[in-house]
């Protein structure tokens, strides 16, 4: 490197359902879902968040219009480097194939076993590509959005 600083970053997803998405990725990766039930209790008695704002999902409040998961050897403060993903609330549905996705690399010897375990959790299986540069099973997650499996 030439002197710049790493950039610390996180891919956001939008989606219909964040919390269902979270839920669902944080399975598929074997990734966190947040718990964020402390901040946003401190947000409410200092009066910067409305009632409207958050939810109480498996007995701890969550806001509303989105989700975070990262990767449980990330430390958990918030505002600290994490390989995260969010999941943001938005009202139109997708409706084209998507620009980025994300590839699972998982080894030819446990593809197979992955594609099934995650089909379990809700995914569906679009393609299996056989190409000469690899092989990858093609997917999409309960909204929608590809990824690969490789």
């Amino acid at each position: 490197m030439d002197g710049a600083m790493p950039i610390n970053w996180q891919l956001t997803v939008d989606s219909a359902d964040p919390h269902a998405q979270a839920d669902f990725w944080a399975e598929a990766l074997g990734y966190v879902v947040e718990d964020h039930d402390a901040f946003i209790g401190s947000l409410i008695d200092q009066g910067l968040v409305a009632e409207s704002d958050y939810k109480v999902r498996n007995g701890r409040r969550v806001f509303c219009k989105g989700e975070g998961i990262h990767h449980p050897a990330d430390p958990p403060e918030r505002g600290a480097p994490k390989r995260r993903i969010l999941f943001v609330r938005v009202p139109e549905a997708k409706q084209v194939k998507n620009r980025l996705h994300m590839d699972l690399s998982v080894g030819p010897e446990r593809r197979e076993a992955e594609v099934k375990r995650i089909e379990g959790l809700g995914a569906a299986i679009l393609a299996r590509v056989e190409e000469p540069e690899g092989i990858h099973v093609t997917m999409a997650d309960p909204e929608g959005n590809e990824f690969c499996v490789q």
